[in-house]
């Protein structure tokens, strides 16, 4: 495989040389939206990886002019105090370019900026001191394990995972285990990642449908405080932002330890009045496991786009295929007989899709902006795993089957006027957010990826019910088809938010947000009798577990933002959010016959919708030369921890609500030229406000601490930017030790890991990547759970701690071909 991509590369690399071109003059003019010149206005000519190169200034009439610049692609960054900054690619051929006009759009309230990393001053413009910007560049040079990872540049944020790579990562944020996605939202250009009412957990989040180098920054925030941040929001959310134009095309093809490949390219180019942009991804990976991976993903992506921030629009198409086997977690207690990296069901895994379409069109002037987005996306995954062996079925094991399938369509409008109330600036914004899924899911038992009914012995041992006949060895039935349901998802949102400047030291935002959820569920499991005993009940699930709920959920918000003073700028935010509850939860008055529930058991219906609530504290400041630090307070109230399991169909919930609070400390400093160093922290605490007696260990009366809440998590970097040829990139990252029970008796280790990168520029257009990953060879574990299982049909079952380790050492190799 890897030879194949070698002579691709090859072949590719040899069709890729342009002649070199004389030094031409950039000139051109900086008008606002009226076309009147602006005089004064910043000009400055960056290299394509952003180095600074010349810096000038627009006359009295708004014209500027940069002399002597060499062929080759560079970008042209225009601001001014008055308006909004503007950015926009440059090539410099065989030709003398064409005359640039940049249009500046009056800058607003909030003085929106084209923020580009963390090395910008956000003093002046951010609503809280935990909202940021993370660059290409900065993704660049940080070197990853997988594509998720992009998502560890928020700070405080850890990705994670419990099984095969084509799994959505574990998300852990703020005090939250957050699964595969709850309470933290994802969006790829403003379209959702999150998935409702998903067959395996509620907000699954999957971001290997991502290609890290086609993104040109994170924009993230946290807390419920963000009006056009709707369901999952609470924690935080992150929007990622696709190039419409690449700096520079490339090629790039990688290899590694443990069976690693990938090729990866991206070409931008004018077509018409626009700017067509494709890139591709192809990736394999065995992992070092007993069972290996064997991980295929595809990725494709396909933007065309036209105009500036003052008028334009992009349609987007991306497409993704993963098929993986799953090394599953496993106990401590079966190390010695699988292996720290082995498998106890090496026929895990399963095979995802997804392939979507997003339409955007926006205008802004000195008056208002509008912005509208539609998208639309068929998604796919079939997931085999088991978490608990041979705890329930001796015989055939406890492997279970969830399949998913879904439409979405969804729209994303606002609009903003601009105007003054009594001589102050004031924002006015109003938006309308509507999403409906058509989905089709269930969960099935299975055996080596094959539908079987199953029986569990276990059902009557620890406290017999009248099901049993006082029988304690009775075997209940666990029927193949566990939970089948066709159902609609719909959420609708709409807010209006306002934004005033007071005084050049005090400004508001206050916002309202109400979504309504609408569930409409069609159970197809079949009739289920339970046992052949006289008189054994018959459940009709079509009937009991069938039906529609509707919920509204009012959100206020508001922000206080005083300053600066001294470069230093102060918050206080409150506000109220709220995360979706499964559909099929939310209609649901019979358990499905699962290992939880293993005869026909009655169970009130879930809420659709929880609400959560937040405050927040914090400080921003730039008074340090070079050095960005913000520092944050924060509490996060849940009202419930309730859900729907999509491991056994049923339902989940802890006794009581639950509170986190904590604090977080962010820091970005650029001492020299050619150097950057990043140290983040954050400390958590998640406690319910009763004793919580089922997470519990054995024998135990149970805690308040919520299980699995991640506490510590600090990350550090040091990067040195296009020094000579050389860049390189050092990076440690830690989080934990956690508690696994809600008593505190079961807790994780702490996870530490330092990886590194290092580029290197063979010759003007070639260059050289060297990534090391887990630098110290720890055995460290990626996750950890506390549970009951049994590791053999014959062993006794044992509540202990269940891991899924982090991969060892390992080098990967890169070689990119820009042109």
């Amino acid at each position: 495989m890897f030879r194949r991509l070698v002579v691709v590369t090859s072949i590719l690399c040899a069709t890729m040389w342009r002649v070199g071109a004389a030094d031409f003059p950039v000139t051109g003019s900086v008008v606002d939206t009226s076309g009147a010149g602006i005089a004064g206005a910043s000009v400055q000519l960056q290299s394509a990886n952003r180095t600074a190169l010349r810096t000038t200034e627009s006359d009295t009439n708004g014209s500027f002019t940069i002399s002597g610049v060499a062929a080759g692609n560079y970008r042209l960054v225009v601001s001014h105090a008055d308006f909004e900054s503007k950015e926009i690619p440059v090539t410099i051929g065989a030709e003398a370019p064409a005359l640039f006009r940049i249009v500046l759009a009056l800058r607003s309230v909030r003085t929106t900026v084209n923020v580009q990393g963390r090395a910008d001053d956000l003093t002046g413009i951010a609503q809280s001191a935990t909202q940021g910007t993370v660059g290409a560049q900065e993704l660049e040079d940080r070197p990853i394990l997988r594509s998720g990872e992009v998502l560890e540049t928020v700070p405080g944020v850890i990705i994670t995972q419990h099984a095969g790579g084509g799994k959505a990562n574990q998300y852990f944020l703020r005090g939250f285990n957050l699964d595969h996605g709850t309470d933290f939202a994802v969006s790829l250009d403003g379209m959702p990642l999150n998935l409702p009412s998903h067959a395996h957990g509620e907000g699954y989040a999957d971001m290997n449908v991502v290609i890290p180098e086609l993104v040109q920054r994170v924009n993230y925030q946290k807390g419920p405080y963000y009006s056009d941040v709707g369901n999952y929001g609470s924690a935080g959310s992150a929007n990622l932002e696709f190039y419409k134009t690449l700096p520079d095309n490339f090629f790039q093809v990688e290899g590694g330890m443990y069976g690693y490949e990938r090729a990866v390219f991206g070409l931008s180019e004018k077509v018409g009045s626009g700017s067509l942009l494709f890139g591709g991804e192809f990736y394999h990976d065995d992992g070092p496991w007993t069972h290996a991976d064997n991980y295929f993903k595809y990725n494709g992506l396909l933007t065309y786009s036209q105009g500036d921030n003052a008028k334009g629009f992009s349609i987007t198409a991306h497409a993704y295929r993963g098929t993986w086997n799953s090394s599953d977690q496993i106990p401590v207690t079966a190390v010695p007989l699988v292996g720290f990296f082995g498998a106890l069901n090496p026929s895990d895994g399963g095979n995802s899709d997804r392939y979507s379409l997003q339409a955007e069109w926006h205008r802004q002037n000195d008056r208002s902006r509008t912005q509208i987005m539609a998208y639309g996306f068929y998604y796919y995954l079939n997931l085999f795993s088991d978490f608990t062996y041979y705890l329930n079925d001796p015989v055939k094991g406890d492997q279970f089957e969830q399949q998913d399938s879904r439409f979405v369509f969804g729209v994303d409008a606002r609009h903003t006027i601009f105007s003054q109330w009594g001589g102050h600036k004031v924002e006015n914004t109003f938006g309308l957010q509507v999403r409906n899924d058509w989905v089709r899911n269930g969960l099935y038992r299975t055996q080596n990826r094959v539908r079987t009914g199953k029986n569990d012995g276990n059902a009557c041992n620890d406290e017999p019910v009248d099901a049993c006949n006082d029988e304690p060895n009775l075997t209940a039935v666990l029927p193949a088809d566990t939970d089948v349901n066709r159902f609609t998802d719909t959420m609708a949102g709409f807010f209006v938010e306002n934004k005033i400047q007071w005084s050049d030291k005090f400004r508001t935002v206050l916002a309202m947000r109400g979504d309504q959820a609408i569930y409409n569920v069609t159970s197809l499991t079949p009739s289920y009798t339970a046992g052949e005993l006289p008189g054994a009940p018959v459940v009709n699930f079509a009937s009991a577990n069938s039906g529609t709920v509707t919920r509204f959920m009012p959100q206020p918000k508001a922000s206080l933002v005083f300053g600066p003073w001294s470069k230093t700028e102060f918050y206080v935010q409150g506000g109220f959010s709220f995360h979706s509850n499964d559909a099929r939860g939310a209609t649901q008055r019979q358990e499905p016959i699962s290992p939880d529930n293993p005869f026909p058991t009655a169970t009130p219906r879930i809420p659709a919708l929880i609400q959560t609530k937040g405050s927040e504290v914090g400080v921003r400041t730039t008074a340090v030369p070079h050095l960005q630090s913000t520092f944050s307070l924060w509490y996060l109230h849940s009202a419930s921890e309730l859900l729907q399991d999509g491991d056994t169909g049923g339902t989940v919930a802890s006794l009581s609500p639950s509170n986190r609070y904590g604090l977080e400390w962010a820091n970005y400093y650029t001492p020299l030229e050619h150097w950057a160093f990043d140290f983040d922290f954050a400390e958590s605490r998640a406690f319910f406000t009763e004793v919580d007696p089922d997470d519990a260990a054995p024998n135990s009366a149970g805690g308040k601490r919520v299980p699995e809440a991640v506490g510590l998590v600090a990350s550090a970097g040091a990067t040195m930017h296009d020094y000579g040829r050389f860049a390189a990139s050092l990076r440690l990252r830690a989080f934990g030790p956690r508690d696994l029970t809600s008593d505190g008796i079961y807790r994780s280790n702490a996870t530490i890991l330092l990886n590194a990168e290092v580029r290197y520029r063979i010759a003007n257009k070639w260059s050289l990547v060297v990534e090391a990953l887990n630098l110290l060879t720890r055995r460290d574990h990626d996750i950890d759970y506390a549970y009951t299982a049994r590791i053999t049909p014959t062993a006794d079952a044992a509540f202990t701690d269940v891991f899924h380790p982090v991969e060892p050492i390992q080098v990967r190799f890169g070689l990119r071909r820009t042109f």
